[in-house]
């Protein structure tokens, strides 16, 4: 209990607390950047219009499959280490949230595809025999009614991101777990109190975004 005390005192905790807040910035910025470029490749991926969009569907299809078999630990070496060796300098969080959203803009894409295949072909019949183009029928018929659908797959993915950052850790980005290890490296005796910390804090902001993606999805539905 006294090792427990002495763990979570305030200046242990507002260590963690900073390293909390850059495990936040790179999730948030995350999400939305994989989110609205996997929504873009899981519509190319869809559309198979004429001869021209079927290659380059095809082509996405290829890049997508390879990403989505590569480790997420593979992709954070090679944007922390690779990309300056190609003039590209970036730091340890820029190249965390490029390795997330490269990452995550695979796996997204695919979600996409599934949901909008997850909607009856009719609604799209439906809205071009009404006079739509198909990115409108797309826009305003097929895409709200896949969103809908893809809102657990979507959280999944979310979630996994978040937990994901703390491989970040490797390349010396000071988030939650990186700064947890500091402290218990300098008592061992603050480890598992440490553990229990973060695992605390990895616990509120899914649960935080779970609630949201449930409050979403009925405000959806109604």
């Amino acid at each position: 209990m006294e090792n427990l005390t002495e763990a979570l005192s305030w200046i242990n905790l507002r260590f963690l607390l900073q390293g909390f807040w850059v495990t936040i910035e790179v999730s948030v910025i995350s999400i939305i950047l994989s989110f609205v470029i996997g929504l873009a490749l899981g519509l190319i991926r869809f559309t198979r219009i004429d001869a021209k969009t079927t290659r380059i569907s095809k082509v996405v299809g290829v890049i997508i499959d390879i990403i989505r078999n590569l480790p997420l630990l593979l992709i954070i070496f090679f944007s922390y280490f690779g990309l300056p060796v190609m003039g590209i300098r970036v730091d340890a969080f820029q190249a965390s949230v490029i390795a997330m959203v490269v990452f995550e803009s695979a796996m997204i894409a695919e979600v996409v595809r599934s949901g909008i295949m997850a909607v009856d072909p009719g609604q799209m019949e439906g809205a071009r025999s009404n006079g739509m183009t198909y990115m409108q029928a797309m826009t305003h018929v097929v895409l709200p009614q896949a969103l809908s659908k893809m809102i657990p797959a979507l959280l999944s993915q979310f979630m996994s991101l978040i937990k994901d950052t703390s491989l970040a850790t490797i390349i010396v980005l000071p988030e939650l777990l990186y700064h947890a290890e500091i402290i218990y490296n300098q008592n061992t005796n603050y480890m598992i109190p440490m553990y229990l910390a973060v695992a605390v804090m990895y616990f509120i902001i899914c649960f935080a975004l779970s609630s949201f993606a449930n409050y979403l999805s009925k405000r959806i539905k109604y």
